[in-house]
């Protein structure tokens, strides 16, 4: 999105040499003005000293938008920057831990052990013991509590439909082949696109909607060699009851990634985690006891299988920490259209630990999905999707968080406002006079 530009910023015409230090001055005061005004002044009836901080927080962001947009407003801006390949890199480790904890799952159920509901319990647990202390020691004891009863419905919807995405999913494979399942796994992409524009206003350039159908296109790709090879699965127990099974587990990875996106936007990371992570152990344990009991009684505990286990809970534990840096940096989009290279990364792994076969359409297949993650950041501007348009022009309701577009605006705007000061100090023209 593009920000307009200040149009208070006057143009005049450039002063004589001898009046450059005056010049620089009268910078210098245009950039801490608007941030002293507020403290200057006395406080108007009924406003508060947060409300005056917030208003001076607006309007530093503002300048660091503007000074981060006139910076670089061409169409490959964004690949540039080190976010873009920070983002990248984030979604192909995503996808690798999914493919990991694929794999650990394998090797489970060829030992006897097949408990999906209560293998998940883990992650959610070292999830807890990791994010909860620093949720307690990064808001204080006091503010989480207020969060948990402020938002604590919010959190506990979001976990429900994150174990029930999980749970549906692993349903599907038991009851459909893996074509059918990948297939219906497409609509969470879907779900996610109509829910960001429904929702959250968000409003896809042609880039991105180009970018988006070369990924399913590689993904097509993918699928299509499985079923050449014979690598998808041509028994199904009961094709029609594991589709729906897929297609409910992809509404509720849709819902989930949409509504985690909004909530990371305008929470601290380690909050959001660490209320996921108790609510999904609460949940998980219920639904290990009913429906896994069974299962656990007659699962084969040995030693592969406890590192199995850990393995799984590691690289799932990972796998839910880097999201809400992709979500933040990226969207929920992205996230999963970089998900579809995790069949790639999965035969990789498979060619080394279970012999598999390479189908000459796996790399080109690969290269068609990073291409499209390529293009989907076109023409997308410095900040890329990082300014979320459901925060506000200058991201009022959102926080300023590792990754987000507010922090990365009051960086630039404190970094312009110290250039200035030091040309200052030297007794130069600072850049930003030399604009005006």
């Amino acid at each position: 999105m593009t920000v307009k530009p200040n149009n208070d910023i006057s143009h005049d015409a450039a002063p004589p040499l001898g009046d450059s230090k005056s010049l620089a001055e009268d910078a210098t005061t245009t950039l801490e003005q608007e941030q002293d005004r507020n403290r200057d002044q006395p406080t108007e009836p009924g406003e508060t000293q947060q409300q005056q901080q917030s208003s001076s927080e607006s309007e530093l962001v503002n300048r660091g938008f503007q000074a981060l947009e006139v910076k670089k407003a061409n169409w490959w801006s964004y690949f540039t920057t080190v976010d873009f390949y920070i983002v990248l890199v984030l979604g192909q480790v995503l996808a690798l831990c999914i493919t990991s904890t694929n794999t650990f799952s394998s090797f489970l159920a060829e030992n006897g052990t097949n408990i999906p509901a209560f293998q998940s319990i883990f992650t959610y647990i070292l999830l807890l013991i990791i994010w909860w202390p620093i949720a307690l020691y990064r808001l204080g004891p006091r503010a989480w509590v207020r969060a948990l009863v402020r938002d604590g419905w919010k959190y506990f919807i979001l976990s429900f439909l994150d174990v029930q995405g999980n749970y549906f999913t692993v349903l599907a494979y038991r009851y459909t082949n893996i074509l059918s399942a990948q297939l219906i796994n497409f609509w969470a992409i879907v779900v996610v696109v109509i829910l960001s524009f429904l929702l959250l206003r968000v409003r896809y350039r042609p880039f991105q909607i180009v970018g988006i159908l070369v990924c399913c296109g590689g993904m097509g790709l993918l699928i299509a060699s499985d079923h050449i090879t014979g690598a998808s699965g041509n028994a199904a127990a009961d094709r029609l009851r594991g589709d729906l099974f897929a297609l409910l587990g992809a509404t509720c990875y849709g819902l989930t990634n949409t509504f985690e996106e909004f909530l990371v936007s305008k929470r601290p990371v380690p909050e959001v985690l660490s209320f996921m992570a108790l609510w999904g152990s609460c949940i998980l344990a219920v639904q290990a006891a009913i429906f896994d009991r069974a299962s656990i009684q007659q699962a084969v505990w040995t030693g592969p299988v406890v590192g199995y286990l850990v393995g799984f809970t590691l690289c799932l534990s990972l796998f839910y920490s880097v999201v809400p840096l992709v979500l933040r940096l990226a969207s929920a989009a992205f996230y999963n259209i970089s998900l579809l290279t995790a069949n790639f990364w999965g035969v990789v792994i498979g060619i080394h630990v279970f012999g598999y076969a390479v189908h000459f359409l796996y790399p080109v297949a690969f290269v068609l999905i990073l291409l499209g993650l390529a293009v989907y950041f076109l023409a997308g501007g410095v900040l890329g999707e990082s300014k979320k348009p459901w925060l506000g022009e200058n991201q009022e309701a959102g926080v300023a968080g590792f990754g987000t577009a507010k922090l990365k605006a009051i960086q630039a705007a404190r970094k312009q406002q110290a250039l200035a000061e030091e040309d200052l100090e030297g007794g130069s023209v600072p850049a930003v006079a030399q604009q005006q």
